[in-house]
């Protein structure tokens, strides 16, 4: 830890939230100050790498100066009031829960921008590409950083126009009708979770996060409770996304460019299981602890269906698209996040919080590797694409290939990488859930959940068989480049963060615990 003084480091959190929308404007003006390039398109994209970098430092600058021996204490607080007659306050603050998706989300979008500066989108102009991008950055650590219910609704919803244009007009075939899918579920979604949101603010006289967290729902009755809990879970759940209110998710996916789809799973699924976590838990105990049993059945489903339809789709004859089987095991990787968060106990939610951030590095990394594919065969279809290789990447591009073969094994749970201790602690979460919960009900979930993992550990083995593995291509085959420079400065810190946080899961366990054990106990900060 570094000793920052308080007020720089609420400026630094400020900064975050605003900066990128400054960013933004400037991007729109006829020359971004103080950039220059071979062209207006190279000076615009400059100006994006330069801003999502500064804010990067900065939120690695506010974890320096966290106070890590105190991580459940919200700290780098602002609190101004915003609108006197409803109650509404300008409220921000991190903790240990918080602090890492922040970090995550600047890391992502700078390793994006820094991707499109090489290798941009077909598209509109890259003016509209790059505000789009640091308007998206700034509704996402929004969400992770203000502590007021109003607040985190609108950043909740700040983020949707963005991914709607990105979808729409620099995405894939058939990207209008993926763009209008994501979109309509997720406004739908948040209509239903505003509902929620009023009555909880309406009911305890105040939207103030940290004091309806301290209150821990005593001011609320337990009808209130329930459905407000339902309303914002149902909101919640769709942005995640749970089954069986993931069908927008494929399709996003597939149709989205590369660097849409790395936020889509890498930052914009953590602003759902966020809310659970910081909303949910803590303020409306009674109302979630009737739920969670059925977030927890949802949840296990999830993981099986997500399995099974990743499974069909790596099947050879199957038309099987690649970005749109990683889609689909988002399902279930969330779903070992949600059956985290179902447990209510320190372990499970730890879980999940950790699943998180290793779901954001790990298939971040494999859309990005994912795109480099499409880039070098022009396509992201299985069998067409096992034939473009030679069904023997590694003999043609072998870096790219070791890349893919690692962030598969990544993905599916190996010990020493991080999606190995999320999904672990999330099932010993629901072997020993919470004192009140009906423990033979989530001793059969954890059953069901841990079959999940042999599921994934099989699609993935047949992705890396077909994709990485195979006979020596031909003499005649065309050349397949191997890994870029630009792509390995890209990629490269995914890799690092996990293999560091799989050899060292106190590092992000040691921020969590001490905020999870305050938040479920709902005591003072």
């Amino acid at each position: 830890m570094i000793d920052i003084n308080e007020s720089v480091m609420r400026f630094l959190l400020a900064f975050l939230v605003v900066g990128p929308l400054i960013g933004a404007v400037a991007a729109l003006l006829p020359a971004p100050p103080g950039l220059k390039g071979k062209s207006p398109e190279q000076a615009v994209l400059r100006h994006g790498v330069t801003v999502t970098g500064v804010v990067l430092i900065a939120a690695i600058a506010l974890a320096l100066g966290f106070d890590h021996d105190h991580p459940s204490k919200m700290q780098a607080t602002t609190d101004i009031s915003w609108i006197p007659a409803l109650d509404v306050r300008i409220h921000l603050g991190v903790d240990g829960i918080s602090l890492p998706l922040l970090v995550l989300s600047a890391l992502l979008t700078f390793l994006c921008a820094l991707y499109s500066y090489f290798k941009l989108p077909a598209g509109p102009s890259p003016k509209a590409f790059v505000a789009l991008l640091l308007v998206l950055e700034s509704g996402t650590l929004a969400t992770f950083a203000v502590l007021d219910l109003l607040l985190f609704f609108l950043a909740f919803e700040m983020v949707l126009i963005p991914m709607y244009f990105l979808i729409a007009r620099w995405g894939g075939e058939q990207r209008t009708r993926a763009a209008w899918k994501f979109i309509l579920y997720t406004l739908l979604g948040s209509v239903v979770m505003l509902l929620g949101l009023l009555q909880i603010g309406i009911k305890a006289g105040t939207f103030d996060i940290m004091a309806l967290t301290t209150d821990n729902g005593s001011g609320l009755s337990t009808s209130v409770q329930v459905t407000a809990a339902l309303a914002i879970g149902i909101g919640l759940a769709v942005k995640t996304p749970m089954w069986p209110l993931h069908s927008w998710l494929p399709d996003a996916h597939t149709a989205a460019p590369t660097v849409g789809s790395v936020l889509l799973a890498g930052v914009l699924l953590k602003m759902g299981t966020y809310g659970f976590v910081r909303i949910l838990l803590p303020i409306t105990p009674d109302g979630f602890r009737t739920f969670a049993p059925y977030l927890a059945a949802f949840a296990v489903v999830g993981i099986i269906y997500g399995s099974l339809a990743c499974l069909a789709l790596a099947r050879r004859g199957a038309k099987g698209d690649l970005k749109r089987l990683i889609a689909y095991s988002s399902v279930g990787h969330m779903g070992f996040v949600l059956l985290g968060i179902s447990t209510m106990t320190p372990t499970g939610v730890n879980g999940a919080l950790f699943a998180n951030i290793a779901h954001g590095l790990i298939t971040g990394l494999l859309f990005f590797l994912v795109g480099a594919l499409k880039d070098r065969t022009g396509t992201t279809d299985l069998d067409t694409l096992a034939d473009r290789t030679g069904a023997a990447l590694y003999g043609r591009a072998p870096r790219l290939g070791g890349l893919v073969a690692f962030a598969a094994v990544a993905s599916l749970g190996l010990p020493g990488l991080a999606g190995f201790w999320g999904e672990m602690l999330a099932l010993f979460g629901a072997f020993d859930p919470a004192d009140d919960l009906s423990r033979p009900a989530f001793l059969t979930y954890t059953a069901i959940a841990a079959f999940g993992t042999l599921l994934t550990a099989a699609y993935m083995l047949i992705v890396v068989r077909r994709v990485c593995m195979g006979a020596a291509p031909q003499p005649d085959a065309p050349q397949l480049a191997d890994v870029q420079t630009y792509e390995l400065a890209a990629w490269s810190p995914l890799v690092v963060l996990t293999v560091v946080a799989g050899l060292w899961p106190k590092a992000l366990l040691g921020l969590t615990d001490p905020a999870v054990q305050q938040l479920l106990s709902g005591g003072p900060r």
